[in-house]
């Protein structure tokens, strides 16, 4: 297989499983801080990837002045982006947090263009014009709730964070998709740390032996952020950065369904007609594009 067919498929998985994340995080949010569950993330994750690490026999190459790539991309699209995204899907729904978040390609074509010089061809804007006909079609049905504007808010913002984090992950050709992970995920770990500690006594009070928290610690961490992500990162290397981002859009597809089929949460004619102009946009940005 070609670069280009492995890379959307990583891309492809990575996005549906971070579309079943919405309703993990939705069904333990409220046992949970979205701040204590993403620190637990990246605990969770970074002991699986390391493991995986030690047996692939992963060989580093670290370099100090990288650093300058690494805190970004650790400080944007590992801890702000996923404390809003669980924010703003704790203050929404499932739904509207993986809809919402899909304005990420638009934000990556944005900093592609700025940062990497990428151009702005006609099929990447049908591509773009298609995919936000979809998520309008599907957004439009299911904005509601009391805290929504609130929630839309914190999704808009890790988005937009995490379009700039996939975008600065390009300029660390030198690093696998494994090494990059390990070290943007500790970074992050760290970070938020300092934040988990002021509020230590709050964990005291999660029931870690209950099955629903378990496995929905075990998806949310080994499976959507170290295996889904290593993946992500990988697809990104082998995907021109502003196309990669279309497979974002799967992501309210498989999230809409999930919480239609776990959550009870509502479905309609707009979700059908939106994840049919998604999926074309993808199958336009991978047959045309240049």
């Amino acid at each position: 297989m070609n670069n280009k067919l492995v890379g959307s498929i990583l891309l492809s998985v990575a996005a549906c499983i971070w579309g079943g994340t919405f309703v993990a995080v939705k069904v333990i949010v409220g046992q949970i801080h979205p701040l204590q569950l993403v620190w637990l993330r990246y605990a969770v994750a970074i002991v699986f990837l390391i493991g995986f690490s030690i047996i692939k026999r992963e060989k580093w190459n670290f370099h100090a002045k990288d650093l300058k790539w690494f805190i970004p991309i650790g400080l944007t699209g590992y801890a702000v982006s996923l404390v809003a995204q669980e924010t703003g899907t704790w203050f929404s729904s499932a739904q509207t947090g993986a809809v919402v978040t899909s304005s990420t390609p638009t934000f990556m074509v944005i900093f592609a263009w700025l940062l990497l010089k990428e151009k702005l061809t006609k099929v990447k804007i049908m591509s773009l014009v298609m995919a936000t006909l979809g998520v309008i079609m599907i957004v439009g049905i299911h904005l509601s709730g009391k805290h929504i504007l609130t929630g839309v808010f914190f999704l808009i913002v890790s988005a937009l964070t995490w379009s700039l984090m996939s975008v600065m992950i390009q300029k660390l050709p030198n690093y696998s998709a494994l090494q990059i992970t390990i070290i943007s995920a500790s970074i992050a770990l760290l970070c938020l740390t300092p934040f988990v500690i002021n509020d230590a006594a709050d964990f005291t009070s999660i029931n870690f032996f209950n099955p629903k928290i378990m496995l929905c610690l075990f998806y949310v961490g080994a499976v959507s952020t170290a295996a889904a992500f290593v993946m992500w990162n990988k697809g990104l290397t082998m995907v021109s950065t502003s196309v990669s981002g279309l497979f974002y859009l799967l992501q309210p597809i498989v999230g809409t369904l999930l919480g239609w089929l776990l959550l009870g949460e509502g479905i309609t004619v707009g979700f059908v007609i939106g994840s049919i102009l998604i999926l074309g946009s993808v199958f336009v940005s991978i047959r045309f594009a240049e």
